[in-house]
């Protein structure tokens, strides 16, 4: 099987090593990859967000498989422009991809869906912005309706930030101009949250197992919100019965809401849940696969990655046996760049790479997320906010854990910072 991965960071990464991994996989592809992905698949140059070059790519190559990772691709329609072209895809349209593009069309559809979520409104004036907050009360939640890269959420006490992160995003261009965006304000959700990943076909719905990550930026839940600093998976304190109850109340119902409306959900359905005082809640839907949590969760993967993603394009899950997991655990630290999540500095290089596995961390690994090569030197240098995820696996959450730190130190990359508490209370629960 000849496979085209779209995307370039850490998640892509993870799906490229799983896919390596596989004796099924042939030809490994990537577009536009970085300097990680291309020690395990051949990168192109390509504009992502452009379906007929994606298209053409993939022709070229004779892919049989597309995987399509970033959110903003899907969002653009490219998945629509490779199915118009025969071309299995596992990703979904942008109509349906709307369930993670806009946070109102998410609303409606878990509501026609009877789904479990926060009580929101919808905001398009200053004067209904007001409204909700003071509904609502501390702490308040407000998100971008459109995509933000896993940063359009604030969760603040702070009444004069969080009416600031709603201004803008109602007026992009300053407070004075038309109103040219809508923002969701919802109540606080109580509890831990937790990812939840489903494989669907647009009928049938396979859940992955779950994960835990971690969005502040500095230890303790503290600092601005991120795209992801850590992650782990079991969740040893989560219910046994956790995902069987989310397959029943969200996310088969969310599928089969979708394919009501003529608009069926193929790919990669994340939620993202709370669980609260009063049950499970939905936080947020998206549309692919999360970072870092793919990480993670593809670490403890055993069912080969290929076939199960062409059967969800192909609309084959129906007839697929169970999925099979390692009973290892799995714990992925971020390693992010100076001034991350602000503007992050790039070029940067880094180093030890070569030595994060050792006899004190025999299963540790790097994923890349923001690098490239430089052609002079042909240094691995930094090239975006998130650098790179250090993953291990082990026997249960402490060890895992102690061997993706270790790991984590035997690299170097100046300014960069990253939090040292992943999964640490879930280690010793």
């Amino acid at each position: 099987m000849k496979v085209l991965v779209i995307g370039g960071g850490a998640r892509e990464h993870a799906l490229c090593r799983s896919l390596s991994l596989d004796p099924d996989v042939t030809e490994l592809h990537c577009a536009p990859g970085n300097a990680g992905i291309a020690e395990v698949a051949r990168p192109h140059a390509v504009d992502v967000l452009d379906g007929a070059a994606v298209a053409a790519l993939a022709t070229d190559l004779a892919a049989d498989l597309v995987v399509v990772g970033p959110e903003a691709p899907l969002v653009a329609g490219v998945a629509d422009t490779l199915r118009d072209r025969g071309i299995p895809v596992f990703g979904p349209s942008a109509e349906a991809a709307r369930l993670e593009g806009s946070k109102a069309f998410a609303k409606d559809v878990m509501a026609a869906a009877g789904v479990p979520t926060a009580r929101s409104y919808v905001c398009t004036t200053a004067a209904e912005v007001d409204e909700a907050l003071d509904a609502f009360g501390a702490p308040y939640v407000v998100k971008d309706d459109g995509l933000a890269a896993g940063k359009g959420v604030v969760v603040t006490a702070d009444l004069a930030a969080a009416r600031a992160h709603a201004l803008a995003c109602l007026f992009p261009g300053g407070e004075g101009g038309a109103a040219t965006g809508r923002v969701v304000i919802e109540e606080y959700l109580d509890g831990p949250e937790v990812s939840l990943f489903a494989v669907t076909d647009g009928e049938t719905v396979l859940p992955l197992q779950p994960a835990q990550d971690f969005k502040r930026a500095h230890d303790g839940d503290e600092g601005p919100n991120t795209g992801g600093m850590g992650a782990y998976s079991p969740l040893p304190w989560a219910d046994p019965h956790l995902v069987d109850e989310v397959l029943r109340t969200v996310l088969q119902p969310t599928v089969d809401e979708l394919r009501r409306r003529g608009t069926p959900f193929s790919g990669l359905l994340y939620a993202g849940l709370a669980i609260t005082s009063r049950g499970v809640r939905v936080i947020e839907f998206n549309a692919r696969f999360g970072d870092p949590e793919t990480q993670v969760v593809l670490a403890r993967l055993r069912t080969p990655l290929a076939g199960l993603l062409l059967d969800a394009a192909t609309g084959n899950l129906g007839a697929r046996p169970p999925l099979r997991w390692s009973d290892d655990a799995a714990v992925t630290v971020v390693i992010a760049s100076h001034n991350y999540p602000g503007t992050p500095r790039t070029g940067d290089p880094i180093g030890g790479l070569d030595e994060v596995a050792g006899a004190d961390a025999p299963t540790a690994y790097v994923l890349h997320a923001g690098t490239r090569r430089d052609p002079d030197s042909g240094q691995v240098v930094s090239a975006g906010g998130r650098v790179l995820s250090v993953t291990a696996t082990g026997p249960d959450l402490a060890t895992a854990r102690e061997r993706a730190y270790r790991a984590v130190d035997r690299i170097s990359l100046p300014g960069s910072h990253h939090r040292t508490d992943i999964a640490a209370k879930a280690a010793t629960a």
